[in-house]
């Protein structure tokens, strides 16, 4: 039984790390959408005034 379970700490530790990132983008984003809805920004688009020539 020569067969080991070899294990790539640093792949590992890569897709920690991106899977804690991804999960506090997602809250930031929840937040976000929270304080300024998307929907509502793309409705009421301010109309300025036309730029002078």
């Amino acid at each position: 039984m020569s067969e080991y379970n070899l294990i790539d700490f640093g792949a590992e530790r890569a897709k920690r790390i991106h899977d804690l990132k991804d999960k506090r983008l997602n809250e930031v984003r929840q937040a976000f959408e929270q304080a300024m809805p998307l929907s509502q920004a793309k409705k009421n688009k301010p109309k300025g005034k036309p730029k002078k020539r």
